[in-house]
């Protein structure tokens, strides 16, 4: 199944939402808009695509209703999600954790523009497993430009197959945090400022 969701804000408006497939967004507040599943997604084999536009003047929270739970397919393991980030104005975006259960593939690709002037905390949890599972892979990437310039190129791996598994002792769970124009931020983890101006705070371990 493929799910698209397009959110886009605007200032002094309520913002305008359109969803196709197992994805719902519903505005909690003014400026709030919840994601719900409205179908169990990501099976193995789906595909979530989620664009999210704030223009100069407009703020935008982005939250989830309940954790994603990835979880295998009839036919393939993997499923897909997709971000892309347009922000001139305020984007806050907090989604609840994502847990790829049993033997999942999950792979999460965040493409992020802001314009000079543009404020941004972009959140992200992943859990390996639900209790006692060990065998799910997934993988994270994060392309982050201001006006065209790069600002962050990040990735992480997390489970089996990942460059960092290991039998013995290695992370389960990741927590990121990407602040921009901030650099002073309380983040889990590490906190490394960015030379082109926010920070990234990462964390791993064995579970959130």
């Amino acid at each position: 199944m493929r799910s698209d969701v397009l959110v886009v804000a605007r200032a002094d408006r309520s913002p305008h939402i359109e969803c196709a497939g197992g994805i719902a967004a519903r505005r909690t507040e003014r400026d709030t808009v919840h994601l719900v599943s409205s179908a169990a997604t990501p099976l193995g084999g789906d595909a979530i695509h989620i664009r999210l536009v704030v223009e100069s003047g407009a703020r935008l929270r982005l939250r989830t209703a309940a954790a994603t739970m990835v979880l295998p397919g009839s036919t393939t393991t993997e499923s897909h999600a997709t971000w892309a980030l347009e922000v001139a104005g305020e984007l806050d975006l907090d989604p609840l954790p994502t847990i790829v259960a049993a033997a999942s593939r999950h792979f999460a690709s965040t493409s992020l523009n802001l314009a000079d002037g543009a404020s941004l905390r972009l959140v992200e949890r992943v859990q390996i497993g639900r209790t006692g599972e060990r065998q799910g892979f997934w993988s994270g990437s994060l392309h982050a430009d201001v006006d065209g310039t790069p600002l962050l190129r990040h990735r992480v791996e997390l489970g089996n197959t990942s460059l960092a598994d290991d039998e013995i002792a290695a992370p389960r769970a990741s927590i990121s945090e990407l602040h921009y124009p901030r650099s002073d931020v309380d983040a889990a983890g590490v906190t490394l400022a960015l030379a082109a101006g926010g920070c990234l705070s990462t964390w791993q371990g064995d579970r959130l």
